[in-house]
């Protein structure tokens, strides 16, 4: 028997139903904040991902799934969203035309790494990315933006951690200043961040294993290192916050994984006992460098993104799923009947009315429990007798009221009572 591989799932049955609500939810308020889909291929060239994510990120160095073509090129099965929206910014020459350009996503991201809970190697993200705007308002909406949507989905005691680094020159002389601070106690720390000392100590704040020891709890504070504009620029972020009633905290040994952040970055993080210790939701920032980087114009950007299954899996703890009640079930017993029920199912659907009808020659009793495994509002039971009459028998199946209605009004009347 051949199985799924590792680190990757069926989307079936109740979770299912959850992702449809989930996307459904996505398409509604991206389309009320004025943001235009995109989607980008699901492998690029692995230069892209390598160059904009950073060499000294877990993605990288890790996790990424790298492979060559029958052409001999070197692609990456995308690991993020936010580059490939960059790399179509760049390539389709949008930076030409009417600024901010605002993006959403929703699609398959890859990672090679271990399995668990609401993780996996195969897995769905959605985000935003606003370009062209270094307007602290547009830090403070898209933070706004995935906690509004996770208080539609019934997410309790949400709150946004938030940190800002500055520009290239203020982390340049926080790296100086940590570097020196580290360097007395680098073989007290795990291997990791013994590698991320010489590449981009930064990261070592955002270690998992070291995260909670005295030595980087003591360790000196971002917000100390930075300019007067950076530090005006992120009190005024705060200050939207506060009127759009954000729940949010400062953390300043937040940095987030990827390379390419600057200025604002902040994590959205949930209570949810269903989601253990990494109970962290979404995730974004600013990086108003990385289209120069990857060779366009200096254009200023901010963006978030968020695992579905992670909030597939939270839904869990505070909501039960059920699938939609399908609207109506029709019922027959023999061939003249079904014949009307394929041509009747077809004409309700096409009304926007959700129909099914037995098709495993199942007796009229099965039937009647498949309705009900369907929880359907509406029950038409086709019988030939009736039939000659011009007539259909409709079931309300909550009541267990029957009426008889013309075959010629039959669609008006499920319509306006379905």
């Amino acid at each position: 028997m051949i199985i799924k591989p590792k680190g990757t799932y069926d989307v079936i049955d109740k979770e299912a139903v959850k992702m449809q609500r989930i996307n459904r939810l996505i398409d509604y308020f991206c389309e009320f904040y004025n943001y235009e889909y995109i989607r980008t291929p699901i492998f690029e060239s692995k230069e892209l991902f390598h160059r904009s994510v950073g060499d000294s990120s877990d993605i990288v160095t890790k996790e990424t799934y790298d492979f060559k073509d029958r052409g001999d090129r070197e692609l990456t099965l995308r690991p993020e969203g936010t580059a490939g929206v960059i790399r179509s910014f760049i390539e389709q020459k949008m930076y030409g035309g009417s600024l901010p350009r605002k993006f959403y996503y929703n699609g398959t991201m890859y990672r090679y790494e271990r399995p668990g809970n609401g993780r996996n190697r195969e897995f769905t993200q959605f985000g935003v990315e606003i370009l062209g705007s270094n307007d602290p308002a547009v830090d403070a909406e898209i933070i706004s933006m995935p906690y509004r949507l996770f208080e539609e989905l019934g997410f309790k005691d949400l709150n946004v951690k938030i940190n800002n680094l500055g520009s290239r020159e203020d982390r340049d002389k926080y790296r100086e200043a940590l570097v020196n601070y580290l360097k007395p106690h680098i073989n007290e720390l795990c291997s990791d961040c013994q590698k991320r000392f010489d590449v981009n100590p930064l990261r070592i704040l955002d270690c998992k294993v070291d995260g909670e020891r005295e030595i980087l709890k003591n360790a000196p504070s971002i917000l100390d290192y930075q300019s007067e504009e950076s530090t005006n620029r992120f009190k005024k972020v705060l200050e939207y916050l506060n009127y759009l009633d954000i729940d949010y905290e400062v953390d300043d040994k937040i940095v987030r994984g990827l390379d390419y952040y600057d200025y604002t970055v902040f994590e959205i993080v949930s209570d949810t006992e269903i989601l253990g210790g990494a109970n962290t939701i979404a995730a974004g920032g600013r990086y108003n460098n990385l289209v120069e980087q990857l060779g366009g114009p200096s254009t200023p950007c901010m963006g978030f993104a968020c695992g579905l299954e992670r909030i597939s899996l939270a839904m869990d703890e505070f909501e039960e799923i059920n699938k939609r009640p399908l609207d109506c079930y029709i019922m027959y017993v023999n061939e003249e009947e079904k014949l009307k029920a394929i041509m009747l199912a077809q004409d309700l659907r096409i009304s926007g009315v959700s129909v099914d009808y037995d098709t495993t020659g199942r007796s009229l009793k099965s039937q009647f429990k498949e309705a009900d495994r369907n929880h359907a509002e509406l029950l038409i039971i086709l019988n030939s007798e009736d039939l000659k009459s011009g007539l259909i028998t409709v079931k309300d199946n909550l009541t267990k009221e029957e009426k008889k209605i013309d075959e010629n009004e039959i669609i008006d009347y499920i319509v306006s009572n379905g």
